[in-house]
């Protein structure tokens, strides 16, 4: 018995020549042996041509088409199908029943070069060949072979008809393209390796076509057939050269294309696909090649109009093919080779040489032991966040700067930046824009003449054109129009300009010059992900590392590479690339339904960023109870006490660095009208602490209010602006204008608390106001926006934000039955603020969530953010610190800290160097250095009364932050 297996595995060898490692040889080599033999010494003739033959089938159509493989299982004992266009649930079901019908089970293949979504609805696409070609870490491209087996795997499918490893050195070819890894053979090659690898780790055979290369032709051999004109030296050189790479690492299959190929076949228009020479000769005999050899599907005009179907079949299994792929007609063909096989024209090894690769490729994906397709959960295993994080990875490492002339891009100096966007092409760009507007104010501008949208572009100095082109398939369209090269070229011409490429290279040889151009950047497709992260390179949250993949044009050669410098602004990613737990982050959802619900508020904003990455973003709601407006990134909350350390303290810290002022300094140094005070002694270090014996505030507006009617005083107040009244409190509602300094006089005049003990006052932000706008004499909105806001991008972030914005984009804060009696929206709730003409040093600042981490970023940042040093690491670990802690003072300088006891304004699980603020209306954000974390909590709680604490006594804030520290994943978890 031994001596039979020995000779049976040395029999089984003879298969096995050149290659190290046979590519269909499994680790239990003599078990497979043993099964191919006793396998197909059972089957009868017609059985073993059957396995010659994969037909074609969609999943989409009617019964009727899906029933006729049935009887060609049953009959004609076909090897495998392959699945074209359909779902994969419809899919997995017939693969199941086709299965239960076989005597040797079906080899299942597909087309699915870029994934399932290639064929199947409900499926996920990954970048194409083209867009992988950019990328320089070949190991990316190794995961999305194995992320697209696994998604193979998962419905069924054995065998993937990828990679496509054709040189596509035309840009004129109808068929390849994008499907290409590129024009440089060395690359090309090492992609189709490395994605081949990737793919058969999840043990489904990979495909290399389609040979001897498609690359350099003009025509489809869907339609025709191509003729390649080379010479042989030039297609050993270079169009084979893939081939013997993915050869030598142990491709499973190879696919031959139907082209004219004078130089290796000499019979006139003969199809590579039949010829000897060439799939015998050169590729099995010359290359060594072991594994399985398959035709392109033979009923392409390539092929099928060369011989009558049965005909071309036999032709190309003579020629020395081992599968048939899509025949016309099964029968004929199966009588053909039978009547071959019977005169002796084919021999029993001809035939058994194919068959038993192709029953070595079924044990190989463990077809000896099938188990039907589970459907369970099915949808959800092949949509997971786990495609998105691959995607996400891989087109930020392929997009490509071509040009950018004295470094424009990424954009520096926002604050002299003043920025359009023009949208060409004829597909979506909405992610672009809104990607865009997250960095800086953004202005997309249109015109239906040339004329009018260049005299519209003149105000700007900074113009970003993008041109988006269909993302549904590597077949559409990239040409420019007419209309879109000339007005490019004006544009161009008068405006600094970024173009970003939303399409395949090859657009870029539609211009014919380039010369006015600044800069030039290539995403190679329009999905919302390559649209996002062009847009995080343009403004330096992400580096250009990508490398052209063919000659564009003749200005941008294949190879061309410009990697540009992170600014370290907040980019975007996935929870799983910061660490942190999708799951337990989706928590948050329960949490804010809950909230809503119990009208809690009428909707927020909820942001979670980590390591310069914001990795949750979301809205909740609406404006109101009403309903009619929904939350959305651009609306614009009132940040209440906010303001303290995002308005007037970075101010603070600001002089304080540059020695102008020190924390010891007394407010009778600084406010000459305090030197004779009760709080002329008083220190920075003290007040910021609230620990200084202010009282905790003033209700000012109280003493404005007519005795008798309750309402705003006729004396005091007017409707109309005038010199005399002009502090805006409200629509329609103007204090007088010396009452400014009415309530300072009150401030410097109010009688401090009886002992020293922390107690958190509004007070001190009244004075730094004073003290700030008196010392520049500016105002607290223009001084954050020259010192901070503009050069942030942080565009939302004002006071008195009905200036900039529409009042639909401002939540309502409250429905105000004490003071100013209307719905406040657009001005600041604060009463003390809105005094002030709507800007308080402790209140009124408004923005969104996005922009109150731009400015907590740059706290963690050490001072830093973008191309800016706004402060050194030093001053904000001087004023992070807790200098009264003796004294159960839980504050910082400004910045409030974690509790000190029981309760507090965090969940307690923060660290200690961690900082933030909470606000009235229902604000909240935090920042942690350590866990390099930053979070942003954004509601009008007190909408429609002020009086609805249930957000603040649930402690929803802290509840939410809980979760958020939850989901951060541990080393040793």
């Amino acid at each position: 018995m031994r001596n039979y297996l020995v000779l049976l595995l040395l029999i089984f060898s003879s298969l096995l020549l050149s290659q190290t490692i046979h590519p269909l040889q499994t680790k239990d080599s003599l078990a497979q042996a043993t099964w191919v033999n006793d396998t197909y010494n059972t089957m009868t003739l017609e059985e073993k041509i059957g396995q010659l033959f994969i037909v074609d089938v969609w999943s989409a159509k009617e019964k009727a088409h899906t029933d006729r493989i049935k009887k060609l299982i049953k009959e004609y004992h076909i090897g495998g199908v392959m699945f074209s266009k359909g779902g994969p649930y419809r899919q997995a079901r017939l693969t199941n029943e086709y299965q239960a019908l076989s005597k040797t089970k079906l080899l299942i293949t597909q087309d699915a070069e870029w994934g399932l979504s290639m064929r199947l609805d409900s499926t996920y696409a990954f970048p194409w060949n083209m867009t992988l070609g950019a990328i320089k870490d070949n190991k990316l491209v190794y995961k999305t072979g194995s992320q697209i087996g696994k998604h193979c795997n998962r419905v069924g499918v054995h065998m993937n008809f990828a990679p496509d490893i054709d040189i596509n050195t035309n840009p004129l070819n109808p068929i390849i393209g994008n499907r290409s890894f590129g024009e440089d053979k060395y690359n090309v090659a090492q992609k189709g390796v490395a994605f081949t690898r990737g793919m058969q780790s999840q043990k489904v055979l990979g495909t290399a076509k389609h040979f001897p290369g498609h690359g350099d032709t003009s025509q489809d051999s869907h339609k025709t057939l191509p003729t390649i004109a080379f010479t042989e030296e030039r297609i050993r050189d270079v169009e084979l050269y893939p081939f013997k790479e993915l050869i030598k690492s142990g491709v499973a299959s190879i696919m031959v294309a139907h082209l004219n190929i004078p130089a290796l076949e000499a019979k006139r228009g003969l199809p590579s696909s039949l010829s000897y020479n060439i799939v015998t000769n050169l590729l099995k005999e010359e290359l060594g090649y072991k594994g399985l050899v398959l035709t392109d599907a033979l009923n392409m005009k390539g092929a099928a109009d060369f011989k009558e179907p049965g005909d071309v079949d036999l032709a190309a299994f003579l020629a020395g093919n081992d599968i048939l792929l899509i025949p016309e007609d099964v029968p004929k063909a199966t009588r053909k080779i039978a009547e071959a096989f019977n005169k002796g024209d084919i021999s029993e090894e001809r035939l058994a040489h194919s068959v038993k690769k192709i029953l070595m490729a079924k044990y190989k994906v463990g077809l000896h032991n099938y188990s039907p397709i589970d459907l369970t959960n099915l949808a959800k295993d092949l949509n997971s966040k786990e495609n998105d994080i691959l995607y996400s990875e891989l087109i930020e490492n392929a997009i490509t700067v071509v040009k950018n002339e004295q470094d424009i891009i990424p954009i520096k100096n926002l604050e002299l930046k003043k920025v359009a966007y023009v949208k060409l092409g004829d597909a979506p760009h909405d992610t672009f824009l809104k990607t865009l507007k997250k960095y800086t104010q953004v202005d997309e501008i249109s015109a239906n003449y040339l004329d009018e949208l260049l005299n519209k572009l003149k105000q700007y100095n900074h113009v970003i054109v993008g041109y988006h082109k269909s993302n549904d398939n590597p077949w559409k369209s990239y040409k420019f129009k007419d209309r879109e090269t000339t007005w490019l070229y004006e544009i161009a011409r008068l405006n600094t300009v970024s173009l970003a490429i939303f399409t395949k290279p090859y657009a870029l040889s539609d211009l014919k010059t380039t010369t006015n151009f600044e800069n030039i950047i290539v995403s190679y497709q329009n999905s919302d992900l390559a649209q996002q992260k062009t847009a995080e390179i343009l403004f330096g949250a992400l580096p250009a590392k990508g490398i052209l993949p063919v000659s564009a044009s003749n200005d941008f050669k294949v190879n061309t590479s410009i990697t540009t410098a992170s600014l370290n602004r907040l980019g975007f990613s996935f929870p799983e690339q910061v660490g942190m737990d999708r799951e337990v982050l989706s928590k948050i959802d329960s949490v804010m339904n809950y909230v809503l619900r119990e009208k809690m508020t009428p909707g927020g904003q909820i942001l979670v960023a980590r390591k310069g990455k914001i990795i949750f973003n979301e809205n909740y709601g609406y404006h109101s109870y009403d309903k009619k407006i929904k939350v959305s990134d651009e609306s614009v909350y009132d940040l209440a006490s906010l303001t303290k350390i995002l308005g007037t303290l970075p101010l603070v810290m600001e002089l304080e660095e540059k020695q102008i002022i020190t924390l010891n300094t007394t407010l009778g140094e600084i406010i000459p009208e305090f030197k004779t005070s009760n709080k002329q002694n008083i220190t920075l270090k003290q007040m910021l602490s609230h620990y200084a014996r202010l009282k905790p505030w003033i209700p000012f507006y109280l003493n404005t209010l007519d005795s008798v009617t309750n309402k705003p005083s006729a004396a005091l107040y007017k409707s109309k602006k005038s010199k005399e009244y002009s502090l805006k409190v409200t629509e329609g509602l103007y204090l007088k204008t010396s009452y400014r300094d009415s309530m300072f006089t009150i401030i410097k005049d109010q009688d401090l608390m009886k002992r020293w003990r922390y107690k958190y006052s509004d007070i001190g932000y009244y004075i730094l106001k004073h003290y700030i706008e008196d010392y520049y004499n500016k105002d607290l909105n223009e001084l954050t926006r020259d010192h901070f806001y503009q050069s942030l991008g942080a565009n939302y972030t004002l006071y008195n934000p009905l200036t900039k914005f529409d009042k639909n984009q401002i939540p309502p804060t409250e429905e105000d039955r004490y003071y100013r009696y209307q719905r406040v929206q657009g001005y600041v709730h604060d009463m003390g603020a809105a005094m002030q003409n709507g800007i308080g040093g402790h209140a009124g600042l408004f923005s969104t969530a996005t922009d109150v981490a731009k400015i907590m970023q740059m706290y963690v940042n050490g001072g830093t953010y973008g191309d800016k040093k706004y402060f050194k690491p030093e001053t904000i670990d001087k004023f992070n610190k807790r200098y009264y802690r003796h004294k159960e003072v839980r504050r910082g300088i400004g910045f409030d800290k974690q509790q000190l006891g029981e309760s507090g304004p965090t969940c307690g699980c923060v660290t200690d160097d961690s900082f933030g603020h909470s606000g009235f209306t229902g604000t909240f954000t935090w920042a942690d250095p350590s866990e390099e974390l930053v979070y942003v909590f954004l509601s009008n709680r007190t909408y429609p009364d002020q009086e609805n604490r249930k957000l603040i006594r649930e402690d929803i804030r802290s509840e939410i932050q809980r979760i958020i520290y939850q989901s951060i994943k541990r080393d040793n978890e």
